[in-house]
């Protein structure tokens, strides 16, 4: 089990980070939210423009469609391979996704900032998935680009 960060319980190496973003292209997002006030939303949008294949997942029947994408209502509906599914839920949910993502063949189970549940790593773990937890891929993306400006003054 990865050790204890600063900015997360889980400590991952910037290279593990990194390949599994290079390599994945579907992502599905389960708890997608065409709230557009939602920080869903945003992850979404941001993804979706920097050239992933974004599938949201949401199992309210009023929403279809979220920035132009067809909308499904689980994992299990979804009409194509998915790479990565990215958790937008409560942790105690984490579960059950991971179960999802099993059964649906995906390679990565990514839980976002907040979302974790050791347990769930294990299962998804031990089916072959990598597995990523409280961590924002919006924010792993550009991790690369930020440098600190320790000479500007606050």
């Amino acid at each position: 089990m990865p050790e204890a960060a600063i900015d997360s319980q889980y400590d991952y190496a910037p290279e593990y980070l990194a390949e599994i973003l290079r390599s994945v292209k579907t992502i599905a997002m389960v708890g997608a939210s065409a709230d557009k006030t939602k920080f869903s939303y945003g992850v979404l949008r941001v993804l979706h423009e920097t050239g992933y294949d974004m599938i949201p997942i949401n199992p309210n029947p009023a929403v279809t469609e979220i920035r132009g994408l067809k909308v499904f209502a689980s994992l299990a509906e979804v009409d194509r391979p998915i790479d990565m599914v990215q958790v937008f839920r409560r942790p105690e949910q984490f579960y059950g996704v991971a179960e999802e993502a099993i059964a649906v063949g995906a390679k990565v189970l990514w839980g976002q900032i907040g979302v974790f549940d050791d347990r769930a790593a294990k299962l998804a773990e031990d089916a072959g998935l990598k597995v990523v937890m409280d961590r924002c891929p919006k924010i792993e993306l550009f991790r690369p680009f930020w440098k600190p400006r320790l000479d500007l003054k606050i």
